[in-house]
C-alpha cells in the first residue's frame, strides 16, 4: 500500500496519461477505420485496393515495429520534434484502425443490399448512401466488436511506456527500477487498467441497450 500512497501523484499522472493516449488513439482509429471501411466497399477499384492494402499491412505488422517506425522514422521524415504522445497516438491509432475497419465492414455487410440499391435508385450518391442509410444500421451490429477492439487498445497502450511516454506501464517501470516490490506495483497498475476497461465495456453496454433493435 505504501508504494501507492508514496507515489500517488506518479500513479495519477500515469493513469491520466493512459486515458489520454487511449482516447486519442481510439478517436483516430475510429475515424480512419470508418473511412477505410468505406474504401473497401467502394465501387471505385483503386479505393478498394488501397483499403485492402491498408488492412493487410497494418494487421500483419507487429505493433512494436509500428512504434519503432513512429518514434525513429516518422520524426525524421514528417513530424520533426513531435512529442511521444503524438507519435504513440499515430502508432496505436493506425494499427487499431485496421481492426476497426474490418468490424465496420462486417457491419456494413449485414445491411440488406436492396436498401443501398433503393437509395441509388432515387439519386443518392455512394457516400450519401453509406452515410445516411448503411452506417446508421451497421452501427448496431458493430458495437460489441468495437468494445473488444478498444479494450485491446487500452492494453496495447502499455507499449508506449517503453518508448518514454508517461503512462501506467512507464510509471511501473520507474518504480521497479527504484527497488519497490514488483508484485505490488503490478497490482495497482492492473487495477488501474481494470477501471479503464470496465468503463469502456460499461459505456458500450449502455450504447447497445439504447441502440438495440427489438427482435
Amino acid at each position: 500500500m505504501n508504494v501507492l500512497l508514496d507515489y500517488l501523484p506518479e500513479f495519477r499522472d500515469g493513469f491520466l496519461g493512459t486515458l489520454a493516449i487511449t482516447a486519442s488513439s481510439a478517436l483516430l482509429a475510429l475515424v480512419l477505420g470508418v473511412a477505410i471501411a468505406g474504401f473497401r466497399v467502394s465501387p471505385v477499384p483503386p479505393l478498394r485496393a488501397f483499403g485492402t492494402a491498408w488492412v493487410t499491412v497494418l494487421r500483419n505488422t507487429p505493433l512494436t515495429l509500428l512504434f519503432l517506425v513512429a518514434f525513429f522514422v516518422v520524426p525524421q521524415v514528417l513530424f520533426h520534434g513531435a512529442s511521444p504522445y503524438v507519435l504513440a497516438t499515430l502508432a496505436l491509432g493506425f494499427y487499431t484502425s485496421s481492426f476497426v475497419c474490418e468490424a465496420v465492414r462486417s457491419g456494413i455487410n449485414t445491411v440488406p443490399l436492396g436498401q443501398a440499391e433503393a437509395a441509388r435508385s432515387i439519386g443518392m450518391t455512394f457516400s450519401q448512401t453509406l452515410r445516411e442509410i448503411v452506417l446508421p444500421q451497421a452501427t448496431r451490429t458493430v458495437l460489441a466488436p468495437l468494445s473488444s477492439i478498444f479494450i485491446a487498445l487500452t492494453k496495447n497502450s502499455a507499449i508506449a511506456g517503453a518508448f518514454g511516454y508517461g503512462e501506467l506501464f512507464n510509471v511501473s517501470k520507474l518504480l521497479n527500477d527504484k527497488g519497490y516490490a514488483i508484485a505490488w506495483i503490478f497490482l495497482w497498475t492492473a487495477l488501474a487498467y481494470l477501471v479503464i476497461t470496465f468503463a469502456i465495456s460499461g459505456a458500450f453496454r449502455v450504447l447497445e441497450r439504447r441502440m438495440g433493435v427489438v427482435r
